[in-house]
């Protein structure tokens, strides 16, 4: 298979499509990224979300909230207000959650390298829950992903369990979260544009040769121990659903600290 051949069709598709979210469009505080992610030959993002403040009416299934299958009572990427929040839970009748959900964004990747450039980028601006998934037909992908999010119920069967002085507090916390999340993506972004043009540079300065030394070869092998990063065999369902037609994923990289 060839796969720089496939990774340009699966761009083409995937840029082609009708975007389906809730917003039907890209959060304005990850529009650049975007853009200049999918300006390269090397990339092209599948999925995203700058980061929000949402309140969830539903059911809970342990610890986590099925969205899917919850009312959606407020849904911001901006800043949030008490009053906002106290009306919205007015038409809770289950059990209303308020989350603060940071960026999340899905980027395919032509090679590993590729992959471990944007990883790079992504750990150094804070994204410190990122990593890179390989599919078993080849597909490279890279989920940033940080760690500061937020969750807590405010009410159960419809009674509101706490205050709204406690809410005007818990509203801080998220607005506080938010405003770092921004920091966070506007510092990847900045990376990112130096990687790029680094990358640029090095490889006009520095054109790739075929070296068949074997000490080389061996070092190839193990790419992985070089860089600090350790190789499990966890699977990543939030990406392997975004895979459809490529099930399992064989291999993920996290950084060392992970």
């Amino acid at each position: 298979m060839d796969l720089s051949a496939e990774f340009k069709r699966w761009k083409a598709q995937c840029l082609s499509k009708v975007d389906l979210s809730r917003k039907g469009s890209v959060d304005e505080d990850v529009l650049e990224i975007v853009q200049l992610l999918n300006g390269q030959e090397q990339f092209f993002t599948t999925s995203s979300c700058a980061g929000r403040i949402i309140l969830l009416d539903g059911s809970i299934n342990g610890s986590e909230v099925q969205k899917q299958n919850c009312s959606w009572l407020l849904v911001t990427h901006k800043a949030c207000v008490k009053d906002d929040v106290v009306v919205a839970l007015r038409r809770a009748d289950g059990d209303a959650i308020l989350k603060f959900e940071p960026l999340v964004l899905h980027v395919q990747c032509r090679q590993l390298q590729d992959a471990r450039i944007l990883h790079s980028v992504a750990i150094d601006s804070g994204f410190r829950n990122s990593g890179i998934t390989v599919g078993k037909r080849g597909k490279i992908m890279l989920a940033v992903r940080s760690t500061h999010g937020l969750e807590v119920p405010l009410s159960h069967q419809g009674k509101l369990m706490v205050t709204e002085e406690y809410i005007d507090f818990l509203l801080k916390i998220a607005n506080q979260k938010m405003e770092e999340n921004k920091k966070r993506i506007e510092r990847f972004y900045n990376c990112l544009q130096h990687a790029l043009e680094k990358e640029t540079v090095s490889a006009t300065s520095h054109p790739k040769e075929k070296v068949n030394s074997p000490y080389i070869r061996k070092k190839k092998r193990n790419p992985d121990k070089a860089h600090g990063k350790h190789v499990t065999e966890e699977n990543d369902k939030e990406l392997e659903n975004n895979d459809h037609d490529d099930p399992g994923i064989s291999v993920t990289i996290f950084p060392e600290d992970y």
